[in-house]
């Protein structure tokens, strides 16, 4: 009788402490900016999804680069998820040259989405394709101690066709409240604006944590070591660039949001991509800063 009573005790506390969590943690949501958790869609549910994300400065002039994506992301399983994404962009640079050598006859610009025979200043808006994704969840970091997981992602687009696979690593604790995760990234992708396209390859290590600091809200930080290589396959090292910033996560039943920032700390380059450094940044493809912003919408 008294292990009954005890169970019962037990039973209504468990109950209590699900009621207490449940409300603020809701499948799908993206509690991370650029790294990709296995929260996934449960079978059958269908989730709206809206990221925009804005890449800013290069070692001079303007470089102002947005990136839209317009997703559907949809539970073929409990453990797969499927989705498809509609991408835009627009860009605004000027004089946003990486080394004055390297342009002897006038400025020149080298951020992504600028043809380098582009004049200056230099503005397009346009759509620029399609992706589609795919993510497999093999364990569950709720359930296990470590959840692992399998992302592919193939990209059709105007700036540049990509095929994309990461390998998902999350655990979580306290009681679901603090989230650690990493993602292994491998893509392929040529490069589709530039007057002969290029095939280019990168390795980036992408490594987080988020903690559910009150209820429905979430904050945390997010690094990635990113390597670009000459080739599809990795055939020639030309650069490395370390990022780092913050993100914040708010929650309800009905949407979320999630904004993150990250800044580059450092990077090197290799031939043949030595004049796209300057003052210790890469700038071929990237910028100083990015800036991003995901809104979620179950159905």
């Amino acid at each position: 009788m008294y292990s009954n009573k005890l169970f019962s005790k037990l039973s209504l506390k468990l109950l209590i402490v699900i009621s207490t969590i449940s409300p603020f943690s809701y499948a799908g949501e993206g509690s991370f900016g650029w790294i990709y958790g296995l929260d996934l869609q449960p079978k059958g549910e269908l989730e709206f999804e809206q990221r925009l994300q804005l890449t800013r400065k290069q070692a001079a002039g303007t470089y102002d680069f947005w990136r839209a994506r317009t997703e559907l992301q949809y539970g073929l399983t409990d453990n797969i998820q499927i989705a498809g994404y509609i991408n835009s962009y627009s860009v605004n640079a000027a004089n946003n040259y990486t080394n004055p050598a390297a342009c002897p006859s006038g400025p020149c610009t080298s951020g992504f989405g600028v043809p380098e025979n582009a004049g200056t200043p230099y503005r397009k808006m346009d759509v620029d394709g399609i992706s589609l994704e795919a993510i497999w969840r093999i364990t569950n970091p709720v359930t296990t101690p470590v959840g692992v997981g399998i992302y592919v992602d193939q990209t059709f687009g105007k700036l540049y066709d990509e095929f994309e696979t990461r390998l998902l690593l999350q655990s979580n604790f306290l009681d679901d409240s603090l989230i650690v995760a990493t993602n292994i990234v491998y893509a392929a992708e040529t490069i589709k604006f530039l007057s002969e396209p290029s095939n280019e390859s990168m390795v980036d290590i992408l490594t987080g944590i988020s903690y559910r600091f009150a209820p429905r809200w979430s904050a945390g930080i997010e690094h990635r070591f990113h390597n670009d290589y000459a080739g599809h396959r990795l055939q020639e090292h030309t650069q490395r660039a370390n990022f780092v910033g913050p993100s914040i996560h708010y929650a309800t039943k009905d949407w979320w949001v999630t904004a993150a920032w990250r800044h580059q700390i450092g990077g090197a380059c290799w031939e043949p991509g030595a004049a796209e450094c300057s003052g210790g940044k890469v700038w071929d493809s990237h910028g100083r800063d990015e800036v991003l912003l995901k809104v979620g919408r179950p159905f």
